[in-house]
C-alpha cells in the first residue's frame, strides 16, 4: 500500500464506514427474510383456504410456529394487512393475489439487499487485508532501524 498517514487514516475511516454499512445490510437482510418467511406463510394459509370447501378444517398459522384448526365458513372474505397498521378487506383471491405480489417484491428487495451485503463485505476485505499489509510493513520497517 505505501502510504502516508493521512492516507492511512482515510483508509481506516473507509474502513469502519464498511463495517457500519455490512451490519445495517446484515440486519435489513434479516428482517426481509422475516417478513417473506411470514408473507409465504400467509400465502399457503390463504392458499389453503382458497381450496377449502364449507365444513373443511383447515390449520391457520398464529405465529411462532403454532397453527389453529378453524372450520371453513362460506364467508369467504380477508381481512389483510397493507401497511401502516391499516387492514382491508378483500376476497379470498385477491389475497392471494396480494400476498403473491408482496413475496415477490420481497424477494427481489432481499435479492437486492444480498447484492449489495456481498459487495460492501468485499469492498471491507479488500480495504482490511490493505491496511493490514500497510501496518505489517511499517512494524518491519521500525523493526530494520
Amino acid at each position: 500500500m505505501n502510504v502516508d498517514d493521512t492516507e492511512l487514516r482515510q483508509a481506516i475511516a473507509m474502513m469502519e464506514s464498511y463495517k457500519e454499512r455490512v451490519e445495517a445490510l446484515s440486519h435489513q437482510v434479516q428482517v426481509l427474510r422475516v417478513s417473506l418467511d411470514e408473507v409465504t406463510m400467509a400465502g399457503e394459509a390463504l392458499k389453503a383456504f382458497k381450496d377449502a370447501k364449507e365444513g373443511d378444517e383447515i390449520l391457520v398459522p398464529a405465529g411462532a410456529s403454532t397453527y389453529i384448526p378453524v372450520k371453513v365458513t362460506g364467508n369467504r372474505k380477508v381481512v389483510v394487512g397493507i401497511g401502516s397498521g391499516i387492514s382491508v378487506e378483500k376476497d379470498v383471491s385477491e389475497s392471494v393475489d396480494y400476498m403473491n405480489a408482496n413475496s415477490t417484491e420481497i424477494s427481489e428487495a432481499l435479492k437486492k439487499s444480498v447484492e449489495a451485503l456481498n459487495e460492501v463485505q468485499n469492498a471491507l476485505t479488500n480495504i482490511t487485508a490493505a491496511v493490514q499489509q500497510e501496518y505489517s510493513q511499517r512494524q518491519q520497517s521500525a523493526s530494520m532501524q
